[in-house]
């Protein structure tokens, strides 16, 4: 009797009733972690597949493993190497073509996506009835040159997230070969230049057929996934690209592609975008997450949202070194919807009974119980306060919100600076009663919800551009010792500059549960960058983003326009001088690397980057000792200007290896 495999391969055909599907997914998690959003699309596929074939890239956790059993029919954990290019060929390899031959279509399917967000049912009904060797989700069009290489073709071809291949070609040579021949995926752009931007191509050329469920002909860009997802869920697709809510956000821009809308979108059509937010916080870059997904509230000064009939516990925790203060911080707390704990840390008797003069005369209802506690240091300033004096405040299950303000006012800055970074502060986190009220409410509509924090300062301080200044190394090494891998930002980190906020005490867990030391902050007059107080500040967004929990920056209407305004004079001013969209500039500028002060040293190195980049490879040992002269010597020069511009040593240099891909 001839086997399956030795019968001539059959024809195009349609899904035959009662036929048998099996899905090769593949899985990637840095941590070995199973996120929310693989077993709810796992499980809704389920109906549709007879076999799941879970491949994991890379290690898996014991939660991990918990998760996908009562999914996948077969688990198989690998060595992460060669992306998931080489996943399915192991698969293909660890199933074997006798037991594959049993199945009338196998899917190549990965994690790149959120789904459904449309139902399966649809997709498949539609798609079963289709004549064809393969199809595919989605297509990406035809690009001349290729981005990639700047030469030749990038052929249309469908994305390799859904692949669906029918028995007439898993069962022919061809594919046998393809697989066999495939050589090692080192990079993202292997993946693309030797399997997803050919497969299509090379299985066509070779006489199959294919379709494409929500084909880029039907819309408006070549890139729809990325571009129309909107569109893409309109029309019922029910896979919605991760890479839409982390893309680098200034291509984005130059394709007004509103995330935010896209989000809004998914969760219209009931997809839990919670899964969304959870996955990403902890897998990209916070800044590029934040931007692409609009993740700044502007919140009115009536309340409109909050729940009155839950109300969070609440605990204030104030720390008042400048006493004269305390009047205008509590004139802040009182106007927050529920009545709380308070608790206030300061440095002296004398500050405290001072303080307590004050409490006294108000006699605020507001406080349930007060408590004001006195430093033995003021070393690290409010964070000591706040992660030392008052650890036990932000125990799990204490309380649902800890609001954080302090009395500040910036007194190594100018007044009108100083001034504007403590009202920026204190309005944006407080400004009325139904302000506070809607922030409140942000916590009770998204269980997600870690921390808010005004957005970042940028009026009377160099900030933008260089917002780690001295602390990344240094954040780098606490982070690690404290178990945080979200990926850090390029260029400056999502932080409550400032150090004012409103968060979940277990959003804060990372940060609370290491029994800090006073002696471990920089002296009062030593609070520089590169100080614990000021790595804490950096770090706190990502601690909070790796037990899932994402951030948003909120601002009164005002303080919107101020900044907006403001913004939009800045980078209109600094686009003057190069043509293009804002992603344009931006590379080039990039490219140009570090200018420093300007100055010979400074326009020789960008000349010779831009113009003769082999050159400047050779010259680059020179580069360092040179700029370091250069800018010793500005500094003797310009004391003044340095002092007020550059509060830390500024020593960056993006290289040609940094730069984001446009796509």
């Amino acid at each position: 009797m001839q086997s399956n495999l030795d019968a001539d391969p059959p024809r195009p055909s349609a899904f035959p009733a009662g036929g048998r599907r099996i899905v090769f997914y593949m899985i990637y998690d840095p941590r070995g972690d199973v996120d929310d959003y693989i077993p709810h699309k796992l499980q809704a596929l389920r109906s549709r597949v007879d076999h799941l074939f879970v491949v994991v890239n890379g290690e898996l956790s014991d939660e991990g493993r918990a998760r996908l059993a009562p999914l996948a029919d077969t688990l198989l954990v690998r060595e992460n190497v060669g992306f998931d290019v080489w996943a399915y060929k192991s698969a293909l390899e660890e199933f074997g073509p006798e037991r594959l031959a049993e199945f009338d279509e196998l899917i190549l399917m990965n994690y790149t996506w959120f789904g459904p967000v449309r139902p399966f049912e649809d997709l498949f009904d539609r798609m079963d009835a289709e004549e064809i060797d393969f199809w595919g989700m989605t297509d990406h069009g035809e690009i001349v040159p290729n981005p990639f290489t700047k030469e030749g073709i990038l052929h249309r071809h469908i994305q390799s997230h859904w692949i669906a291949v029918r028995r007439s070609m898993f069962q022919s040579e061809d594919w046998k070969r393809y697989w066999a021949e495939m050589p090692m995926i080192e990079t993202y752009t292997d993946s693309i230049l030797r399997h997803e931007s050919v497969f299509t191509h090379h299985f066509e050329e070779r006489g199959f057929t294919s379709a494409v469920a929500f084909a880029e002909r039907d819309y408006p860009t070549q890139h729809p996934a990325l571009l129309n997802a909107d569109l893409l869920m309109d029309d019922g697709c029910p896979a919605l690209k991760r890479r839409a809510f982390f893309h680098y956000p200034p291509y984005l821009d130059q394709h007004a592609v509103i995330g935010r809308w896209t989000l809004d979108r998914a969760e219209s059509y009931g997809y839990p975008v919670r899964m969304i937010y959870q996955n990403l916080v902890r897998n990209s870059q916070p800044r590029e997450f934040y931007t692409d997904a609009a993740m700044h509230e502007i919140l009115p000064d009536a309340d409109v949202a909050f729940d009155a009939e839950n109300p969070p516990t609440l605990a204030a925790v104030v720390h008042i070194y400048y006493e004269e203060m305390t009047d205008e911080l509590l004139d802040r707390l009182v106007m927050l919807p529920v009545p709380m704990d308070l608790y206030i840390t300061t440095t002296s008797e004398a500050k405290a009974a001072a303080i307590r003069a004050v409490i006294d005369r108000r006699a605020d209802e507001a406080f349930t119980h007060i408590d004001i506690r006195i430093l033995p240091s003021n070393r690290g300033r409010d964070l000591s306060a706040f992660f030392i004096a008052c650890r036990d405040v932000l125990e799990p299950g204490r309380y649902d919100l800890v609001v954080k303000i302090h009395s500040k006012q910036t007194v190594q800055n100018s007044f009108n600076s100083g001034r504007y970074f403590k009202l920026q502060q204190l309005e944006n986190v407080i400004h009325s009663p139904g302000y506070a009220a809607n922030a409140l409410a942000l916590f009770q509509r998204e269980p997600g919800l870690g921390m808010v924090f005004p957005p970042m300062i940028h009026i009377g301080f160099p900030t933008m551009g260089r917002g780690w200044y001295a602390n990344r190394a240094p954040a780098a090494e606490l982070a690690k010792e404290l178990g945080i891998r979200v990926p850090f930002d390029d260029i400056s980190p999502l932080a409550p500059y400032g150090c004012m906020w409103i968060a979940r005490p277990e959003a804060l867990r990372l940060m609370a549960q290491r029994e800090w030391k006073y002696t471990e902050y920089a002296a009062p007059n030593k609070h520089f960058d590169g100080s614990l107080a000021h790595v804490q500040e950096r770090l706190v967004g990502y601690a909070a983003a790796e037990l899932g929990y994402h951030v948003r920056t909120i601002s009164t209407a005002e303080h919107a326009a101020i900044s907006h305004t403001a913004l939009e004079f800045k980078l209109d001013q600094m686009g003057a001088t190069m043509p293009g969209y804002a992603i344009d500039q931006i590379q080039f500028l990039h490219r140009a690397g570090w200018l420093g002060h300007g100055g010979v040293v400074a326009l020789t190195r960008v000349y010779l980057k831009l113009n003769h980049p082999g050159v400047a490879r050779l010259l680059r040992p020179l580069d360092r000792p040179a700029r370091f002269l250069h800018h010793q010597l500005w500094r003797l020069r310009h004391p003044e200007s340095w002092k007020r511009n550059n509060p830390e040593e500024v020593d960056g240099d993006i290289s040609e290896g940094e730069l984001r891909p446009a796509e």
